[in-house]
């Protein structure tokens, strides 16, 4: 590495990172690239894949969130899979390219009695040699404990927006049960995935906040999930106003910029983006992506486009961690 440890901070205020998305747009991407390139192959791009392993139900009110019981979205409630049909989906994504499994369930928090199959999925997809993530809601220290012991990798936990602007989207649980939620993740040994969705309504402090915040965890989050609002119709935001495409660039190269180490993922949204958006966010410093053609519930760009798109600009897949 180009950067020294000592250089990665934690203290970054909204202020800062206020100016970081004021500077000019080359100045920015320059200081982004810069950065980018003292820790990672700026050629290559990390590869997830996301599967829902319980679909639909949740009492929260997430307002984003087709899958929250609270709204009309069409979308039916399953029961947790099966551990083989998960493998199967497993053996599936590695063979298209991706080497790291994630594996969302719709809970407010996870039952105990939940966990062991979770844990046994987590065990399997571990044995295909992938590294492995999941997304059950909030944890007790204890249940983050069973998880790291079954060998997970990473737990997917995202702040969503700034804690001022937090309220406006839910109300079910509060910012600190979603710091100490990280925490519990953070202190069983597990590494974190953590990030926010850009287009909620909140304005340009609040997307500042949000930055800021990420990167002033104890620790910054190893992987940093930077959303697009997927607009649902049935849902609380299904008419938000559309997001600047140039402004969501500048976000991922702040988050970039701020936490140098992370691997700065383009997740939800990429289906409304065009090539050239996700080619300047590629630029920005984004090093990680969702591949295939679900995330949980909503669309993402086919395996065959992404594919296309990583030709045209001479990106390759990260190579699977030994």
């Amino acid at each position: 590495m180009k950067q020294l440890p000592t250089d990665i901070r934690t203290d970054w205020s909204r202020e800062e990172v206020r100016a970081l998305l004021d500077l000019a747009f080359p100045e920015l991407i320059y200081r982004a690239q810069t950065v980018h390139r003292a820790h990672f192959d700026p050629n290559e791009v990390q590869i997830s894949t996301l599967l829902s392993i319980k679909t639909g139900g949740c009492p929260e009110d997430c307002g984003y969130c087709p899958q929250s019981a609270r709204y009309d979205t069409g979308l039916a409630a399953s029961k947790l899979m099966q551990v083989d049909a998960v493998l199967a989906e497993a053996r599936a994504a590695q063979a298209a390219g991706a080497t790291r499994f994630c594996m969302g369930a719709a809970w407010r928090n996870p039952k105990d009695h939940d966990l062991a199959m979770v844990a046994a999925m987590v065990r399997g997809v571990k044995d295909l040699g992938l590294e492995s993530c999941a997304t059950l809601g909030m944890l007790t220290a204890h249940q983050a404990s069973r998880l790291k012991e079954a060998g997970l990798d990473y737990y997917n936990h995202n702040l969503d927006t700034s804690a001022e602007f937090y309220g406006e989207i839910i109300t079910t649980r509060t910012y600190q049960d979603r710091l100490d939620t990280l925490a519990h993740v953070r202190d069983a040994g597990m590494k974190v995935c953590c990030g926010g969705i850009i287009g909620m309504g909140e304005d340009e402090d609040d997307q500042a906040g949000l930055i800021a915040t990420l990167a002033s965890l104890p620790a910054h989050p190893e992987s940093v999930p930077i959303n697009l609002l997927v607009k649902v119709a049935g849902t609380k935001l299904d008419n938000a106003a559309a997001t600047d495409p140039i402004r969501f660039v500048r976000l991922i190269a702040a988050s970039r910029i701020t936490m140098p180490a992370s691997h700065v993922r383009l997740s939800a949204g990429r289906e409304q983006m065009s090539d050239e958006m996700q080619a300047l966010c590629f630029l920005a410093g984004a090093n990680s992506i969702f591949y295939g053609s679900r995330l949980l519930t909503t669309g993402n760009p086919q395996e065959s486009a992404d594919r296309r798109l990583f030709e045209r600009l001479g990106l390759r897949a990260e190579a699977a961690r030994q």
